[in-house]
């Protein structure tokens, strides 16, 4: 009885301490690795979170000071050179894309014109094709700003999916050492195991804490996403209407 006695002070006053980082040190190398990997995670997803949260409001912002703009030009023209003071909006660089491919087609229309001129044997442009030129071209930058958007979220997806049964892996290894402790004691005592267990246990939290926040600001973000696409394609068929209305024949 007096062995075992010593054994568990032993495990209490030699090896366990009762804080957080001291349980860190007396860790495992394995479930200290998988400390330092769910570390990394945890450090680039709040960076992540952090850049994106600045970027969706400048963006929301921008977009914002776009629409009142665009409300209160009466020319396309002078939307055009509003649009050009707002650098992040996205509804600004799809009207940007689509108004610089219909003053293309604008002039390749008017030179096409004098060559008619020139020879009239030369066929009349192909007028409505020339929208289709526009749709595409606002079609390539609003998939582009969704790209720009969702870059680098998947990375909070992975950290969400994946740092739980890393952390989980630091645990089942810190547990595996732990009874091979207990195997080399010869003892099973309450003491001689809670150490170990509770040493293991800090990779699963560890995990969780770096794969909840994660998950929360990838879903948020995501309905951000789809919010600011709404926005793109809304404006891309008021747009494309406004061209089709005053510009095609």
């Amino acid at each position: 009885m007096k062995e075992i006695s010593d054994v568990a002070t032993a495990g209490l006053n030699g090896q366990f301490h009762g804080s957080l980082f001291g349980m860190i040190l007396d860790a495992g190398l394995m479930v200290q690795f998988v400390l330092l990997v769910l570390l990394f995670f945890s450090v680039i997803s709040w960076a992540i979170i952090l850049m994106k949260y600045l970027a969706y409001k400048k963006i929301a912002k921008e977009n914002e000071l776009f629409f009142d703009a665009y409300l209160k030009s009466k020319k396309l023209s002078d939307v055009f050179s509003e649009a050009k003071r707002f650098k992040y909006s996205t509804v600004a660089e799809v009207f940007r894309t689509g108004y610089t491919e219909l003053l293309n087609m604008t002039r390749s229309a008017k030179e096409q014109a004098i060559y008619r001129k020139e020879d009239p044997s030369i066929e009349p442009a192909f007028e409505m094709r020339g929208l289709d030129n526009v749709e595409r071209a606002i079609n390539r930058a609003t998939n582009g700003e969704t790209g720009k958007l969702e870059n680098v979220l998947a990375f909070l997806a992975t950290t969400g999916s994946a740092c739980p049964f890393i952390g989980l892996f630091g645990t089942v290894w810190g547990i595996m050492d732990t009874f091979k402790s207990i195997g080399a004691r010869g003892s099973a005592t309450l003491a001689v195991v809670a150490p170990g267990i509770s040493e293991a246990l800090i990779a699963t939290a560890a995990g969780l804490a770096a794969a909840i926040p994660a998950v929360v600001f990838y879903n948020y973000y995501i309905n951000r996403v789809k919010t600011f696409s709404m926005e793109m394609d809304a404006f891309s068929s008021e747009l494309l209407n406004i061209i089709e209305r005053n510009y095609m024949k």
